[in-house]
């Protein structure tokens, strides 16, 4: 894990420069879903926000395991890092022949690679450890790319949230809570998956303006709450009055995320643990394997 997310700067910037591959990924216009399960699912989310406020055209994102897929969509892009999903590979089998199916994958070598339309595959970001850094960033920074968007100040970023120190608190911290705004609400839960995946944290995720309805209740001395992009206003001086640690910064949030995994890995390393074999986890879902 700890090389594997060192590497993402160079792994989002050579996503950046497949220019081939990203003009395979549906075009402008087009109406599409983006189906994943876990971290790829989160990805999907941050990218449908931003190729349909983008003006890309209207994108929905689904868990594998309750995608709505006959919806009259001219392509499904299926996102996942082994191409042995289960899910993902039950859902594509079913659309073969009806919907046009686009696979971003991790392995190249996977099953997936031959059920779909046309195979992205992404091996050098693919990885050895259960919990996925590289693989999930390096996608969303293709799929950024191809919406148009210059990767390197998001580069610059996680070169720079490699590179500094982080407080110990935020390894110390009892109970974080993750929020995000827009395309970095996938990033949000993302963080809070990682954190409980590599250290078994207790971790919560939410869009920003959720966390006042409910979720700020658990919010006390000796816990974070970590807000990706812009905080909504007034939304820190809340936070502050529990006695909860309000934790920003303003790095591109798919670097501010290479900070919480950072952190993660930190919190696992203090607890013994072994983050790139973490309890009842594997690297891919193979149901009834």
């Amino acid at each position: 894990m700890a090389a594997e997310l060192a590497s993402q700067p160079e792994t989002w910037a050579r996503a950046a420069d497949l220019r081939d591959d990203q003009a395979r990924l549906p075009q402008r216009g087009a109406r599409i879903a983006v189906v994943g399960c876990g971290t790829s699912w989160f990805m999907a989310q941050s990218y449908a926000w931003l190729r349909e406020t983008g003006g890309h055209g209207e994108t929905d994102a689904f868990a594998a395991s309750e995608a709505f897929v006959d919806r009259g969509y001219d392509a499904v892009v299926a996102l996942t890092r082994s191409g042995t999903t289960t899910e993902v590979l039950q859902l594509v089998e079913q659309l073969r022949g009806r919907v046009r199916t686009i696979g971003v994958i991790g392995d190249a070598g996977s099953p997936l690679v031959n059920l779909v339309d046309d195979a992205i595959t992404l091996p050098f970001a693919d990885e050895q450890s259960v919990v996925q850094t590289r693989f999930a960033t390096t996608a969303l920074a293709l799929f950024r790319a191809s919406l148009g968007e210059d990767l390197a100040p998001a580069v610059a970023d996680a070169e720079r949230a490699l590179a500094e120190q982080f407080d110990p608190a935020l390894v110390d911290a009892e109970q974080v809570t993750f929020l995000g705004r827009g395309w970095s609400v996938g990033l949000a839960h993302e963080a809070a998956l990682k954190m409980r995946e590599a250290s078994q944290s207790w971790t919560e995720s939410y869009p920003s303006m959720e966390y006042r309805h409910g979720p700020i209740s658990i919010a006390a001395p000796g816990r974070v709450t970590w807000q990706f992009g812009e905080a909504p206003e007034g939304l820190a001086a809340d936070v502050a009055a529990t006695g909860a640690r309000f934790e920003t910064s303003t790095l591109d949030p798919m670097a501010e995320l290479v900070r919480a995994q950072r952190v993660a890995l930190a919190r696992a390393r203090a607890k013994g643990l072994d983050p790139d074999q973490p309890r009842n986890l594997t690297r891919s879902v193979i149901l009834g394997a």
